[in-house]
């Protein structure tokens, strides 16, 4: 049984480096990738690139997946930073023991559940992700990667690989 991974990414606006890397990482060690969002069909990211969303993330089981990951991009902080469905369904993925993961805005969606309250987690370095953090009672670091044994978060498009390589690591 092949292990399974749900990228989640708002529908429209994602960041390329922050879907395509860590999905790379992870297809080449043979987990299988879903992308979903809010919608389903193509999306456009903040640079163009393109991807299709094959499912709407609150139509499938979290159970049925071993990591969620919530991924950055404009979009996210319009489209998922406040998506109360998304805030429920990590909460439920995390009590079912699965990983749940953020890059970039995505780790202020998972910061939102209050799953890193007085914990250490990372996101893109700019006041208005850090003060999302601390709003949420997270202690921010400045690095690419902040892996906890059931939650990891990372920067964005630097540490995009290095995200794909500890979500492969962890599920291993």
């Amino acid at each position: 049984m092949s292990k399974k991974a749900l990228l989640i990414i708002p529908p429209d606006r994602f960041n390329e480096d922050e879907l395509f890397l860590p999905k790379e990482e992870l297809e080449r060690a043979g987990i299988d990738v879903t992308i979903a969002s809010t919608k389903t069909g193509e999306i456009t990211g903040d640079y163009e690139g393109k991807a299709h969303a094959e499912v709407i993330f609150s139509d499938v089981s979290a159970d049925d997946y071993d990591v969620i990951a919530v991924i950055g991009g404009s979009g996210t902080i319009d489209h998922l930073w406040g998506n109360q469905e998304l805030i429920r369904y990590l909460k439920q993925a995390y009590q079912q023991k699965i990983l749940v993961s953020g890059i970039c805005a995505g780790s202020v969606s998972v910061a939102k559940t209050g799953l890193l309250s007085r914990r250490k987690a990372t996101c893109y370095p700019v006041d208005v992700m850090i003060d999302e953090l601390k709003a949420n009672n997270v202690e921010y670091v400045a690095q690419d990667v902040v892996a906890h044994d059931d939650i990891i978060t990372s920067n964005g498009p630097d540490g995009a690989k290095a995200f794909g390589k500890a979500l492969v690591q962890a599920l291993s």
